[in-house]
């Protein structure tokens, strides 16, 4: 069962948001799905709610690519720590297009029942993603 939640945490990165295959989130997310995460923009429940999720941060991000760093699991439980790299190529909420790269570390934290993800949590470094973006203020750089 830990290989199978692993390639299944592994999965939903690939097919869904690497390869933007939103069909794939039938198979990989339950009805009853429900998604911690401070820094989302929506409310994201259930197989809908997962995949206006994806539409939001792909319209925003449309090259977007996940790379798995490291994982562990333990029953129904597993946790991804990540990197996803991208261009900001549209709107994200009322920030518009800047044409800068970016590179995120995160850590998805999920539960498993079934073969699908029924709960997760999601931290990220959103900051450093807006301080490259050049919508929010990097730390000072003290002089040499």
């Amino acid at each position: 069962m830990a290989t199978d939640i692993k390639e299944l945490s592994r999965r939903i990165l690939d097919e869904v948001w690497n390869n933007q295959n939103l069909d794939a989130v039938d198979e990989m997310i339950a009805p009853n799905f429900m998604q911690h995460d401070s820094q989302s923009p929506v409310a994201v429940r259930g197989i809908d709610g997962y995949k206006q999720f994806v539409r939001y941060y792909l319209t925003a991000f449309p090259d977007c690519h996940f790379t798995v760093e490291d994982q562990m699991s333990e029953g129904q439980m597993v946790a991804t720590r990540w990197t996803v790299t991208s261009t900001h190529a549209g709107n994200l909420g009322d920030i518009p297009a800047t044409g800068r790269r970016t590179s995120a570390t995160g850590i998805s934290w999920s539960r498993v029942e079934n073969g699908k993800f029924v709960e997760s949590w999601t931290n990220w470094d959103t900051l450093g993603m807006l301080q490259q973006l050049g919508v929010m203020p990097a730390p000072a750089q003290e002089a040499a």
